[in-house]
């Protein structure tokens, strides 16, 4: 079956909540579609979670905290001392042989990732444990429990 425009419409609209979509022929392939709350979900069965109290308490010279939210939200405020590196660049910023690597992002450190509310670093924490990092967690509830939990934040540098 080709792919057509009205595929789209039909695996997308009012499909809102997490419901499965699909399946869906994809040039005759069957195909279970998975939401965005089911990737969640599974990434967070995979990872270590770590409340934001935890967090505050875990800030010392050994623990890199990660900010994968974009530079507009980073700018809005962040953990102090953290590494931006927003969600859609994280492997590049991850992987030791590509020019875009954040020497701070090493694997012989403890990497706490971050966003806004705990989805996409949850999803980053899983990327990083798929690319070999052994010590990664994320915090549940993101940066507004951080904040909620009385941790720092200053204005985002880069």
């Amino acid at each position: 079956m080709p792919w057509r425009e009205g595929a789209v419409v039909r695996m997308l609209g009012g499909h809102a909540g997490g419901t499965r979509i699909g399946p869906v022929s994809i040039n005759g392939v069957h195909v279970m579609i998975k939401s965005a709350k089911e990737l969640v979900a599974e990434a967070n069965a995979g990872v270590t979670k770590m409340s934001a109290a935890d967090a505050i308490a875990q800030r010392d010279a050994d623990t890199v905290f990660v900010d994968v939210r974009e530079p507009a939200e980073r700018a809005r405020g962040t953990i102090p001392g953290s590494v931006g590196a927003p969600r859609g660049l994280l492997e590049f910023m991850a992987d030791p042989s590509s020019p875009m690597h954040n020497a701070a992002i090493a694997d012989d450190r403890k990497l706490v990732v971050f966003c806004a509310s705990g989805g996409r670093s949850a999803l980053a924490a899983k990327t990083l444990r798929d690319m070999g990092y052994g010590d990664v967690s994320h915090i549940e509830g993101g940066i507004g429990a951080w904040q909620a939990a009385g941790g720092p934040v200053e204005p985002g540098k880069d």
